[in-house]
């Protein structure tokens, strides 16, 4: 496996700074946990990210879901990324794109946050010069039942060779978070419900 990954992705290769540190964690939107939202932003760590979605709504609606959360994130100095492309993300004056590296490759430049499931997805959004990526999905999730999962050693291995800031998707609870190799994780389920502690302590 790791002569398989160095091949496509060489070790020594890394990537393009940041232009602000990232979040460590971030909250996913969809038609699941929208309901709860600007409740859960309110309890994320000031300066944590919202990766806004919501593809279910028709879309002069979801720009106004859109405007009406972007609000409510930055009260809190949390960061707003954009389902969508690099030019849509700039036009709705979010600080950033997420989607499939393919989606982001095109337009200008801004924070990319590309979604990633292997070797070769994570190769391809070095190549859209992605600020990170999200991979999963590490444990299972409601959002697909059933399907196969990385499971954290798995993960371990390709964030350890991935030469880009990765975050952690699927399944991820603070308490999870305290044992993958990386302080970054994101969730939908897991940040909208209101347990008494979500969140992880590093030492």
């Amino acid at each position: 496996m790791a002569r398989c990954y160095s091949a496509i992705v060489p070790n020594r290769q890394m990537p393009r700074p940041s232009r602000s540190p990232l979040p460590d964690i971030w909250l996913v939107s969809d038609a699941r946990n929208d309901h709860g939202l600007e409740h859960a932003l309110a309890r994320l760590p000031r300066g944590s990210g919202l990766i806004y979605r919501h593809s279910h709504l028709a879309p002069a609606d979801r720009r106004a879901r859109f405007e009406a959360l972007a609000r409510a994130a930055r009260r809190f100095g949390h960061r707003v990324v954009l389902s969508g492309t690099a030019r849509q993300a700039r036009e709705w004056r979010a600080d950033g794109a997420y989607g499939a590296a393919g989606k982001l490759a095109p337009g200008p430049a801004t924070l990319r946050l590309v979604t990633v499931h292997s070797l070769r997805e994570i190769a391809e959004g070095r190549r859209a010069r992605a600020d990170a990526v999200l991979l999963s999905p590490v444990f299972p999730t409601r959002s697909h039942p059933g399907a196969g999962t990385l499971g954290p050693v798995r993960f371990h291995l390709l964030a350890a060779r991935s030469g880009v800031t990765v975050i952690a998707l699927g399944g991820m609870t603070g308490h999870r978070a305290r044992h993958l190799p990386t302080r970054k994780w994101a969730a939908i389920q897991g940040l909208a419900r209101s347990p008494t502690r979500v969140f992880p302590i590093h030492s």
